[in-house]
């Protein structure tokens, strides 16, 4: 007789309750090995480096980090990076190939993508540097070298060769834009030139 056959003889001649105690045992095993599994999948695209020239300091590189910041059950923003990394202390993430959104009373009230960004815990500050384009709730389009958003509450600055479109309205050149707290105002600031098309 098999060592399979066996096995299965004798836990058909437990009683109910041992049968029971067993299948729950092996249950717990399963799952505390599907998890150890899944942790090694989930961490796999970790990678801690020492960087160059600073001992004892690392770096954490990840792929497809996700950052959101919700404050009384509503989300402020959501930030998406493809790559990135994190400072040793995880205070401020750098990251790659980015999209996003900013967040007004629930709904969306600014998107982004810029093919990079960062974000400090420590002051709120988001920073999207190097071809960043932006789209405000009312239709209004930006491109700029650099965003940063300072909090929920606050105007964001969009500056460096910013180019803002509305519709087929209007477009205009500027050194910088602020953005106000609600995405729905904005004012340009230094050399500018605009141009106005009727609507109709």
């Amino acid at each position: 007789m098999s060592i399979y056959k066996k096995t299965f003889e004798r836990f058909k001649n437990l009683d109910k309750k041992k049968r029971s105690y067993l299948i729950a045992i092996l249950a717990v095993v399963f799952i505390m090995l599907w998890a150890f599994i899944s942790a090694g999948v989930i961490t796999a695209n970790f990678n801690r480096a020492q960087l160059k020239g600073k001992e004892n300091e690392q770096k954490v590189d990840a792929k497809g980090i996700i950052i959101t910041e919700t404050k009384e059950g509503q989300k402020h923003f959501e930030i998406y990076g493809e790559t990135g990394h994190y400072s040793n202390d995880h205070s401020v993430a750098t990251l790659n190939n980015v999209i996003g959104n900013f967040y007004k009373d629930g709904d969306v009230g600014m998107s982004f993508q810029s093919s990079k960004g960062s974000y400090d815990e420590k002051t709120g500050i988001i920073t999207l540097y190097e071809h960043t384009y932006i789209v405000l709730k009312d239709g209004v389009s930006l491109n700029a070298d650099k965003l940063i958003w300072y909090g929920s509450n606050k105007d964001a600055v969009a500056e460096g060769n910013v180019v803002i479109k509305k519709n087929k309205e209007m477009t205009s050149l500027a050194d910088k834009c602020i953005i106000g707290a609600d995405y729905q105002k904005f004012k340009i600031v230094g050399k500018t030139k605009t141009q106005v098309w009727d609507s109709k």
